[in-house]
């Protein structure tokens, strides 16, 4: 069955984007159409890359980079959940991102964006670093804002319109995965 990651990108204490994730997720894991995994990126407590070699060469030397590895290399897609901060991508998700290369290779990702404006500044930088990593992104995305989908800021409520959304990104994503399915097993062998 296809896999797919659901990557929370903040690591700030108090997030909003927990909530959010397992929103996410919980939509995700109803479908049953692929196994769902919720990847919180503050679990992996990844320093600031310190591999000695480029990922590009997959020769990792740390056991925190070789268990990372291993967690993206068993997926098939991705959804990353994601703020949007100073115009961009959490400096904690574009780590985590940077430290590997071959394993998000021939894969699909999709968005959800959530902050002032959705974070759709933060998912357009994604979309550009994806494609360097051969991932292929989908058009549906989530961009959940402040005065919509939260009050004061902090308690998470999206409408029904934004489950419906995250259904049209759960939806392209499993397709894709699907799809690259034999790329991927072609650049295995």
């Amino acid at each position: 069955m296809t896999r797919i990651g659901i990557i929370l990108g903040s690591t700030r204490p108090q997030r909003n984007g927990a909530a959010v994730a397992e929103w996410v997720h919980d939509i995700a894991v109803r479908r049953g159409d692929a196994e769902y995994e919720l990847v919180d990126i503050a679990d992996l407590a990844l320093p600031l890359l310190d591999e000695p070699i480029p990922p590009l060469a997959g020769m990792y030397q740390h056991p925190h980079t070789r268990a990372w590895a291993e967690r993206v290399a068993r997926l098939d897609g991705f959804v990353f959940v994601t703020p949007e901060y100073n115009h961009s991508v959490p400096g904690a998700l574009k780590n985590a991102v940077d430290y590997l290369f071959a394993e998000w290779n021939d894969k699909a990702a999709g968005f959800v964006g959530y902050g002032p404006v959705g974070a759709v500044r933060a998912v357009e930088h994604l979309r550009l670093i994806m494609a360097e990593l051969q991932v292929a992104t989908v058009r549906a995305q989530v961009a959940l804002t402040f005065d919509a989908d939260f009050v004061d800021r902090s308690e998470f409520r999206p409408s029904a319109e934004k489950a419906e959304l995250v259904g049209s990104v759960l939806d392209q994503v499993v397709a894709w995965s699907e799809a690259l399915a034999p790329v991927r097993r072609k650049a295995a062998s």
